[in-house]
């Protein structure tokens, strides 16, 4: 099971091999069966193992090369993570074995996927959440990628766990049953396919030129203070060419300064440039409110528009340190100067650009689907800044990629994307990559998107009805099977 885990990162970016998960999830569910609860367990746990393993190992990279942990620290917290995502699918098969022992259909096709669903969600806000290499994100564009602007991307991996489940129980069938659940799965393609060729989003204004900056600022020298001034005057040496465009966008923590120490020098510049050719900035820099003394991982708007917004979900250990009080000083090893920053708060307005409201996210953010969906279908668009440098030449700038590409298709709305190392990259409405910038590279992406308005299927329910409908279906296998054994 090991080795089946270890496949799984194969089936997300950038190796995109979709089919992969199916055969992969089916092996597991086949190895459950019958299976004692302890077995289960363990081979559930060693499939995990595998798959965040080879799928998250660049957290290491983040701790350690630019982090500069010590090794053994870098190693150990990279470990405990893995050991903590492999969790999941052992308790799944803990559980199913435990209490639904042998290999019927209900457990095939019921238990299994929702089971497997619903811990993905879990996993998505337990301890502050880390929803990495949901099923989902492997199908983005296989047929049911198409089923994202409906039900998300939980329901998406739900449909594949189902494909899986319907997978093992051809190959444990015969006769009619078999040709029912091929003739079930193709239904089950067909219509998610179908569903990804509906347009659920209207145009509301005329086409925008937009122009995203990447900078590619070496990680060891941002955040030297002898370094600021370069790197601000690299982002303006790179935009001054592309003010023609109606936004440009700067990435996260462009300016490595706090926004009050660059207000009266470098600010009222981009402002009277931005002005000037009727343009608007967004820009990626910290902010410190110095009547308390919070400081926010912040994008502020420049140009005829003004206001911030602050970053809401934080990288636990790495932006902010939980139970401080208990844990002291565990931030002080990282090279960034201001490493505890606070959160804002979810009701903040959108800001606004060229008159439009946007929806604006910081790196990890992005990751969540609930917030982003909080900003439309106000949003007529969406924009998300990261610093990719802290992942190193990875898998992880891919995956943020493949899960930026996740958000547009769920919203029906364009998406930029400006990252300082890479990749930059500007998304249409149906998740695909219009246009991208080269990683490791100074470059300005320049393109253009369309605001929309209008909410998909999912923006109007979220994640709420899935959930409800995957509690239905544990219960209701577990009603057939008390009254199978009472017969």
């Amino acid at each position: 099971m090991l080795l089946a885990g270890l496949l799984m990162p194969l089936a997300y970016a950038p190796f995109d091999f979709y089919p992969l998960p199916l055969a992969a999830l089916a092996v597991l569910f086949l190895v459950w069966d019958g299976r004692s609860p302890r077995q289960a367990l363990r081979a559930g746990w060693l499939f995990g193992a595998g798959m965040f393993g080879a799928g998250v190992y660049w957290v290491y990279i983040s701790v350690y090369v630019y982090g500069h942990a010590p090794l053994g620290a870098a190693i150990g917290v990279t470990l405990l993570l893995v050991a903590y995502l492999a969790l999941f699918p052992a308790a799944l098969g803990y559980g199913v074995s435990r209490w639904f022992p042998g290999g019927s259909g209900s457990r095939l096709l019921l238990v299994l996927p929702a089971g497997w669903m619903l811990l993905e969600w879990v996993r998505g806000w337990l301890f502050t959440g880390f929803p990495w290499l949901d099923l989902g994100y492997s199908q983005l564009d296989g047929p049911l990628g198409g089923l994202a602007p409906v039900a998300g991307v939980y329901g998406v991996s739900w449909a594949t766990a189902l494909s899986a489940g319907l997978l093992a129980f051809v190959a444990t069938s015969r006769g009619r049953r078999r040709w029912g659940a091929l003739t079930a799965a193709a239904l089950l393609w067909a219509a998610a396919y179908g569903l990804g060729g509906i347009r659920w989003t209207a145009p509301t204004g005329a086409p925008l030129k937009v122009s995203l900056v990447q900078g590619n600022v070496p990680q060891n020298i941002k955040w030297d203070p002898k370094q600021q001034v370069a790197t601000i005057e690299r982002y303006i040496h790179l935009t001054s060419g592309h003010w023609n465009s109606a936004l440009v966008v700067w990435p996260e923590t462009a300016i490595p300064a706090f926004y009050y120490q660059v207000e009266d020098t470098f600010v009222p510049g981009l402002r009277d440039e931005a002005e000037q050719h009727h343009a608007e900035l967004l820009t990626g820099v910290p902010v410190l409110d110095r009547k308390s003394w919070k400081y926010y991982n912040a994008v502020v708007a420049i140009g005829k528009s003004h206001g911030f917004y602050y970053k809401q979900h934080l990288v636990p250990f790495g932006e902010y340190l939980p139970l401080r009080d208990v844990l002291g000083h565990l931030l002080d090893f990282m090279p960034v100067p201001m490493s505890d920053f606070s959160a804002g708060r979810p009701d903040q307005p959108l800001l606004r650009v060229r008159g439009y409201p946007v929806g604006v996210s910081i790196c990890y953010e992005i990751a969540f689907n609930s917030i982003i969906r909080q900003t439309v279908p106000a949003a007529a668009w969406l924009v998300t800044v990261s610093d990719d440098a802290w992942f190193g030449n990875s898998l992880a700038p891919h995956q943020l990629l493949e899960m930026a590409r996740m958000r547009a298709r769920e919203t029906g709305r364009y998406l930029l994307r400006a990252t300082n190392t890479g990749i930059s990259a500007i998304i249409g409405p149906a998740g695909r990559v219009l246009k991208r910038g080269p990683q490791f590279k100074e470059a300005v992406i320049d393109g253009t998107i369309v605001p929309l308005k209008g909410a998909t299927p999912y923006v109007r329910m979220g994640n709420g009805p899935l959930m409800g409908a995957a509690f239905a279906a544990l219960i209701g296998a577990a009603w057939w099977r008390r009254r199978r054994g009472t017969r």
